[in-house]
This record gives C-alpha cells, structure tokens and sequence, in this order.
C-alpha cells in the first residue's frame, strides 16, 4: 500500500490527497471530482470482486467522460497493480 501512495504522491504532486487516500479514500471523496469517485469505485469492485463488473459499470465510467481507451488504462493499470501485489504477496516480499 506504501509503494502505491507514494506512486500516487509523485503523480499528482499533491501529498495531502496521497495521505488522504492512503487512509481511507471514501473520506477523501469530498475533494474529489466526479470521474475520480468513479475510477476508485470500479477499481475496488474490480480488485475486491472482479467477476462482478458489468455493463453498468462501464457506463458509468463512459457517463463521467472517459471513452473505451480511457477504461482500458484504467482497468489495465489496476489490474497490473492487482497481479503485481499477489506476486509479491506470493513470495511474501516486503514481510518483516
């Protein structure tokens, strides 16, 4: 989770929303727009249960703005991170 707030520090520059996320990104919604809330709702259903996703979902990323190549990079950098963390969880990298 570290590596992944610090990932997002250095893209935004903005180490308060890093933080904010990092602890609970529902409580850090209130200064997040719209197509934000939108990618961290499907990118948690499509961690925590990836069978679930459906048309609707899509939509609603469609519905905020972002077209097929959009989604894509969402869902491809989500799914990256997902399978990166399972690999490391695999071999218990980053464990003290």
């Amino acid at each position: 989770m570290e590596s992944h707030a610090e990932f997002l520090r250095l893209v935004t520059l903005d180490e308060g929303l890093a933080d904010a996320i990092r602890r609970d990104w529902r409580a850090a919604v209130a200064d997040l727009d719209e197509a934000d809330r939108a990618i961290l709702n499907y990118v948690e259903k499509l961690t925590k249960d990836p069978v679930s996703v459906g048309r609707e979902d899509i939509e609603h990323l469609r519905s905020v703005g972002f077209d097929d190549t959009g989604i894509l990079q969402i869902n491809l950098i989500a799914s990256w991170f997902n399978y990166i963390n399972r690999v490391a969880d695999g071999l218990g990298v980053g464990r003290e």
